[in-house]
């Protein structure tokens, strides 16, 4: 009967135990990057979209690293948050910065025309390559 015997280099296996371990750090870090790459774009668009574009910078921030409980994926989202301007009756704290990039992106039924900034500024090649970058600097070559 024939046999086979295989042995894996110990530094092999420090690396992948090391991955293992460090994986939910290295995915955080890659999102992250992609988040940022977008953030820029959103920026760049808005100034070339819009005269002032300073109540939507403010609002415009991107979170920090978290694990969706149904299925452990490893997110970053970018969004619009919190208020702008006069308190008024029906805004008791200021008009909502994510209505205002809202009315901006889609338009309004009143007869805002639509100027999508937001949509444009996911452009997968500039994601993927921040990403890919941060995963050669973490795990190299092996």
């Amino acid at each position: 009967m024939a046999r086979f015997k295989a042995e894996m280099p110990t530094e092999l296996m420090k690396v992948f135990s090391d991955l293992e371990d460090n994986i939910e750090d290295i995915f955080g870090e890659m999102t992250q990057a992609g988040a940022k790459v977008v953030h820029q774009n959103v920026v760049r668009n808005m100034k070339k979209s819009f005269k002032n574009t300073e109540s939507l910078e403010k609002g415009l921030k991107i979170t920090r690293v978290y694990k969706t409980p149904s299925d452990d994926g490893i997110n970053t989202h970018i969004g619009f948050y919190g208020y702008d301007g006069v308190p008024t009756k029906k805004y008791p704290k200021g008009v909502p910065i994510p209505l205002k990039a809202l009315a901006r992106e889609y338009g309004t039924s009143r007869g805002e025309a639509k100027k999508p900034y937001f949509r444009k500024s996911f452009k997968k090649d500039e994601i993927e390559d921040a990403m890919l970058k941060i995963q050669e600097k973490r795990i190299g070559d092996g």
